[in-house]
């Protein structure tokens, strides 16, 4: 059993949910509800961990957290 952190945002030109999971080539997908996108999440990355050979699954990044940086410009 895998657990990943996806990377999420909202697309302000499609309106559509992006998500993104680091360390997992090709792991991304879009959809344009928060539950659809779950459920693609959930496939694709499946899909990509399938593909992944074992010494590459032993190196996915661990999530540590999220920092928002604030900058004058």
């Amino acid at each position: 059993m895998y657990k990943v952190t996806a990377y999420i945002e909202k697309d302000p030109e499609t309106e559509l949910y992006v998500a993104i999971v680091p360390g997992i080539p090709g792991a991304h997908t879009q959809a344009e509800t928060l539950d659809e996108l779950q459920k693609n999440l959930k496939e694709i990355v499946e899909l990509c961990l399938e593909e992944m050979d074992p010494e590459n699954k032993s190196l996915l990044p661990e999530f540590v957290g999220i920092q928002q940086v604030e900058v004058a410009l």
